[in-house]
Parts: structure tokens; C-alpha cells; sequence
């Protein structure tokens, strides 16, 4: 239901009262073809608030897809989520980062590393670097501060 919403205000279709959504197929269709898309169709008429931590970020961005964003902007999308689910976010988001710009807000390096082209690393508040993965990779005091070594 949460990403037929989505899809009834693509639509222009948010107020109809008096008619039964999960009988309109202009609705379900879309909806059901998100959830497949982030791999959540099985799980199609689970509340939200039943659905795993990782579930619910895949159902956030099939509301997102559902709305027809032309970017997105992922605030740690892979917080909470184990090494399997942060992988297959991952995968996802980089098939995603074709279709649309993607800002994205993460602790997890190696999906950053993954799925930047550029990277601004923060420490405190103010950015330290600025640069592709491979410079970010080798700067010293990126490595310091978040990868744990000795520049």
C-alpha cells in the first residue's frame, strides 16, 4: 500500500475515496512491479512496520522509484544491515547510480568505494578530502581518520 500511495501521487490520483485501491490495477501494477524491482514482491502485503530494517530501506527506495525521482539522495542506507544485505544494496544502488544521480551518506567504505565517483570525506563536520575513490584511497589523512591506519 505504501508505494501505491507513491504511485497515486505520480498519477494525480491521491483523493479517490470512494474506490478500492488494491482492486486498481493502474495502481497495483506499478506498485507491484517496484517491489519486484527491489525485491520485495514476496513481502507485497506485509506492513511496513512487520518488514526488516533492510526491507523497509528497499521499500523506501521502491516509493522513491514509485515517485518517479529524478535523483536520490541515501542517508546510510546500509546502517543496521549485515554483510549479505549491505552487499545487496550495493549491487542494486549501483545498477541504480545509471539511471539517476545518487548523493549518498555512508560509514560503510567499502560501498562507497563501490559506488562513488566522487567522494568529500567529512571529520566533525568539515570536509578533509575531496576526490575520486582512488585518491580518497591513498590520501593520509583519510586513511587516519576512517580506515584506521597510519598515514
Amino acid at each position: 500500500r505504501n508505494v501505491m500511495l507513491a504511485v497515486q501521487a505520480r498519477q494525480g490520483t491521491s483523493f479517490r475515496f470512494l474506490r478500492p485501491v488494491m482492486s486498481d490495477k493502474s495502481l497495483t501494477e506499478p506498485a507491484m512491479a517496484m517491489l519486484e524491482r527491489v525485491g520485495l514482491a514476496g513481502r507485497a502485503y506485509v506492513p511496513a512496520a512487520e518488514l526488516s530494517h533492510g526491507e523497509r530501506r528497499q521499500l523506501e527506495i521502491a516509493i522513491a522509484l514509485a515517485l518517479g525521482s529524478k535523483a536520490f539522495l541515501f542517508d546510510e542506507p546500509m546502517a543496521g544491515m549485515g554483510p549479505d544485505g549491505s552487499k545487496a544494496l550495493t549491487k542494486f544502488l549501483d545498477g541504480l547510480r545509471h539511471e539517476a544521480p545518487i548523493l549518498l551518506v555512508e560509514h560503510d567504505m567499502d560501498a562507497v568505494f563501490a559506488l562513488a565517483d566522487r567522494i568529500s570525506v567529512l571529520v566533525y563536520g568539515r570536509v578533509i578530502a575531496t576526490g575520486t575513490v582512488d585518491e580518497i584511497r591513498n590520501d593520509p589523512e583519510v586513511r587516519r581518520a576512517y580506515l584506521g591506519e597510519a598515514a
